[in-house]
């Protein structure tokens, strides 16, 4: 799948009911971070979540009791630097507070970084963009 050079942000929601529309709540950080705004107009892509298809599941192959890492190895997206770890290296958080480390980022800048490395509780990004 391509994914757009103009792509703002990336997450995951459920769509909800509410009487006469249907929810798909984008979450608080997104607009805190400056990646939209509330009262902006945008396109919006809908992707099914992995691993749900119309297949049966069967055996070992279910949910897993852990949540995921929010991030894949070769994603991009935009983060902002809240702080600096012991080595040195800027410190992103993104959904659920999984961090990404960023070398060479200082703290308040918002840069668009590729995801190198991903661990079970933190992942590694490359600047590519400041």
């Amino acid at each position: 799948m391509e994914i757009s050079e103009k792509l703002l942000c990336l997450f995951s929601a459920e769509v909800t009911d509410d009487d006469d529309r249907y929810v798909v709540e984008v979450p608080r950080r997104e607009v805190e971070t400056g990646s939209v705004q509330s009262g902006d107009t945008y396109r919006v892509a809908l992707i099914a979540a992995e691993g749900e298809s119309d297949e049966s599941e069967s055996g070992s192959s279910g949910t897993p009791s852990e949540p995921q890492p929010p991030v894949e190895e070769g994603e991009i997206r935009y983060v902002e630097v809240e702080d600096i770890g012991k080595q040195g290296d800027g410190i992103a958080r993104v959904e659920r507070g999984y961090v990404i480390i960023v070398p060479g980022a200082e703290i308040g800048e918002r840069v668009k970084i590729e995801v190198t490395e991903v661990k079970s509780n933190f992942a590694v990004g490359e600047i590519i963009e400041e």
